[in-house]
């Protein structure tokens, strides 16, 4: 059985729209700090860097 959820109100479906843009970008951040930031915009120098190598690798994301 299949639910359908219709939103009574236009402004219930702009909420979830700014709702799941915010997540979009919040995710974006996220992965450009783990995966290129190297303290360009986080000016932790290499700190973000080697915090997250681990994970850059595990990610596939070349950092050498």
């Amino acid at each position: 059985m299949a639910v359908v959820h219709s939103p009574s109100s236009t402004a219930q479906s702009v909420g979830a729209a700014l709702a799941a843009l915010g997540i979009v970008l919040f995710a974006l951040l996220a992965l450009y700090l783990v995966g290129f930031d190297q303290g360009a915009l986080s000016r932790t120098g290499m700190y973000m860097h080697e915090l997250m190598h681990d994970g850059r690798h595990l990610l596939g994301l070349p950092c050498h």
